[in-house]
């Protein structure tokens, strides 16, 4: 769902209560349509994210920063310069509209105290972020508008800010739930969740369906149909919502495979038996933001930055797959090998009964029991011992092809599950460095051209850690390379080896220290192995484990890949929470 102007509110709350203490400690620009605030106070500090992108506009605390660029753009640069140390000292929100504004005292270029406003605009594809200076006029946006884009209001450096037109709503903080309902039920007779939006400011169409499906249970009545009793419920709702928005609960909403699909600061009743979570604490709509946009985000990153390697893998993949059709369909003639050698038989203990320039060869089949006769095409511009040979020949090709197919076929085989394994490490990157090992690991293959850039290596990529509930420590490989390295490198002959059996994921390894490794750590590795891996949608995956000294890797292999024995299987399901739960901070 799109963040709507009464969460916004919840949010601006949050923020609020830093406003006077909190002071900027850093400014980043990690995506282009995203900012990212660290502000420091007595006691502690936080990171304040602002993105202003078409389909994640939001503003929010955050406790994971996303990885910067190495040079920071520049609308990063021109925030630094006027924000620098500037101190929080206003959060206003125009009315119950998605426009926030963050009110920050700065020293100017001539030592003056001024206040400057850095406004968020949440509007789907006009979403924007804005540096207003203390005369009302834009320094700068995240985002350009010019006289081509918009002639009504433009975005531009030193053009007067101007407020989006105003939607003439009621406010479900300023007027009484009774006020609300009769607005509703006076306005346009349309279907109720409809109604509710046209007339009430702030609130989703997801809001609206609950507060429509609380009046109605179940029926169909519009806005200016509803009866006595739906009536009495729609004013119960507007109650409850008003006082959500005194006490939220904000709530998150799971499809079955543990993806967050909804959310909201109150409870939602609309999507039957799907799984919800619930969040409370001093940022509890913060951290929901957090959890419901991390996968989001990550999925955007990576479609961004690895849109030349997942096509040059879907290529590589289409190319194999093509040249191992074309091999399985060599092999098969090759099948027929057995009947070029006796067709080649035949003819040389018939030679006396043929002639230069037969087209074709009726003898008896001296390998059939009943002695059946055959006919056998011959080639007329060659004499009947240069068909017996010809035939030889071609059985040599054929058992010949037949052998090298095989090898080959087997090779292309490997290949295809080599790079799905790496399109499965691709889908999972959720760093710019996780990207970059990867592209080292194909140039290293062959599949890329390597990095022709001098003196630059790669920073060193850490394999993810985690710490079991029995304070074990848990190694997860972030692609093939890395794999190879934790498993045959790195980890000790008696510690544990985790890997999802026969699909692409992660190496996860139980560090034993010379302990004897609970079932419930083992249970917890399985786990993380299951998530980091292409299976992590699914139920019931099996896992493969195995002490460390019982996998080796096959001479030649390609990275990631190993082989083992003596091992077990546990079934397990992919749990985030527990996951995340487990990770190292």
């Amino acid at each position: 769902m799109a963040l709507d102007g009464a969460y916004l509110s919840l949010l601006a709350r949050e923020i609020r209560e830093k406003v006077g203490e909190a002071r900027i400690d850093k400014i980043s620009q990690p995506a282009r349509d995203t900012l990212v605030i660290a502000l420091r106070w007595r006691g502690g500090g936080g990171k304040l994210l602002l993105n202003a992108g078409a389909a994640a506009a939001r503003v929010h605390f955050v406790t994971e920063t996303p990885e910067n660029p190495k040079a920071a753009p520049m609308f990063c640069m021109l925030m630094r310069k006027h924000l620098g140390s500037g101190r929080l000292v206003g959060v206003e929100q125009v009315g119950m509209d998605r426009i926030l504004h963050l009110k920050f005292e700065t020293v100017n270029e001539l030592g003056d105290t001024v206040v400057l406003t850095l406004a968020i605009e949440i509007m789907g594809r006009h979403s924007n972020l804005m540096l207003i200076g203390h005369d009302g006029r834009v320094i700068d946006a995240i985002k350009r508008v010019d006289q081509s884009t918009s002639s009504v209001r433009p975005i531009l450096p030193g053009v007067a800010y101007t407020l989006p037109p105003q939607q003439h709503k009621l406010s479900p903080l300023e007027h009484s739930a009774e006020e609300l309902c009769t607005a509703v039920t006076g306005g346009r007779n349309a279907e109720l969740s409809k109604g509710i939006l046209e007339q009430v400011e702030g609130l989703s169409p997801v809001v609206c369906r609950e507060l429509a499906g609380y009046a109605l249970r179940g029926s169909t009545n519009t806005a200016g149909q509803l009866n006595k009793e739906q009536t009495t419920r729609l004013t119960a709702a507007f109650a409850a919502l008003k006082n959500h928005l005194e006490d939220p609960a904000p709530t998150l909403v799971l499809d079955e495979g543990g993806r967050p699909i909804e959310f909201s600061y109150l409870p939602l009743e609309q999507y039957g038996n799907l799984r919800r979570r619930s969040y409370e604490g001093e940022h509890a709509c913060s951290d929901l933001l957090c959890d419901f946009f991390r996968e989001k985000d990550r999925v955007e990153r990576t479609r961004q930055r690895s849109g030349d390697l997942l096509r040059l893998l879907v290529n590589a993949t289409d190319r194999v797959a093509r040249r191992l059709d074309t091999q399985r369909q060599e092999l098969a003639q090759s099948q027929e090998r057995d009947t070029l050698r006796k067709y080649g038989d035949l003819l040389s203990a018939n030679l006396y009964t043929l002639q230069k320039g037969d087209s074709k060869a009726v003898v008896q089949d001296f390998y059939d029991p009943e002695g059946a006769m055959v006919e056998i095409p011959l080639d007329m511009r060659l004499t009947p011992t240069q068909n017996a040979q010809h035939y030889y020949s071609e059985y040599r090709k054929a058992d010949t092809a037949e052998k090298k197919l095989r090898v080959l076929i087997e090779k292309g085989e490997e290949e295809l599950e080599y790079l799905d394994s790496v399109f499965d490490a691709l889908t999972r990157a959720s760093m710019e460095s996780e990207l970059t090992a990867i592209r080292a690991e194909l140039a290293q293959q062959g599949y890329v051209r390597a990095n022709s850039q001098r003196g630059q290596k790669p920073a060193k990529l850490q394999p993810m850690r985690y710490r079991s509930s029995d304070g074990f420590l848990i190694l997860c490989g972030r692609n093939n390379l890395q794999n190879d390295q934790l498993t045959l490198k790195d980890s000790r002959n008696y510690d544990l080896w985790f890997h999802t059996q026969k699909i692409p994921g992660s190496h996860t390894v139980v560090v034993a220290e010379g302990k004897e490794i609970p079932n419930r750590t083992m249970e917890e590795a399985a786990i993380i192995a299951a998530y980091n891996s292409k299976a992590r949608a699914s139920s019931k995956v099996p896992v493969d484990y195995v002490l460390i000294k019982y996998v080796k890797k096959p001479q030649g292999a390609k990275p990631g890949m190993v082989i083992y024995d003596n091992y077990k299987t546990a079934i397990v399901t992919p749990d985030e929470d527990l996951v995340r739960a487990l990770a190292e901070k």
